[in-house]
């Protein structure tokens, strides 16, 4: 369970950073809280880090579950996976929002996966 707990940390560290991005480039715009709207670079911004939320609601207890309940290094790996997969949808999202579908796709076929080997783990534990 190292893996998965150094994954977790990973994933948190990325957000955090994409949080700080998002400050920097609300400083970058002058755009003052609690708006989130008026400049296309921080609304891309803004963005990648909310979705980037709402995606690790699903895939940190899916990350944790598949670890105690099917494989830690296979949960470990498919969480890594996702932090790959948000790399590439930041990337895409931030240049165009047309851009971001490959990263998102990493991401979700590995939040899949994390779901996936989660629920046949404890279904064969019952």
């Amino acid at each position: 369970m190292e893996y998965v707990a150094l994954v977790t940390l990973l994933l948190v560290a990325q957000y955090m950073v994409f949080t700080m991005l998002v400050g920097a480039a609300r400083g970058k715009s002058g755009i003052k809280a609690p708006a989130v709207t008026g400049d296309e670079n921080f609304e891309r911004a803004y963005r990648v880090q909310m979705n980037t939320l709402e995606q690790l609601v699903m895939t940190l207890p899916a990350l944790w579950l598949s670890g105690m309940y099917f494989n830690s290094l296979v949960a470990a790996l498919l969480g890594l996976a996702f932090f790959l997969g948000r790399v590439l949808y930041r990337a895409g999202y931030v240049k165009a929002p047309e851009k971001r579908g490959a990263g998102f796709g990493i991401g979700l076929l590995a939040t899949l996966g994390l779901i996936g080997t989660a629920l046949w783990g404890v279904l064969t534990a019952l």
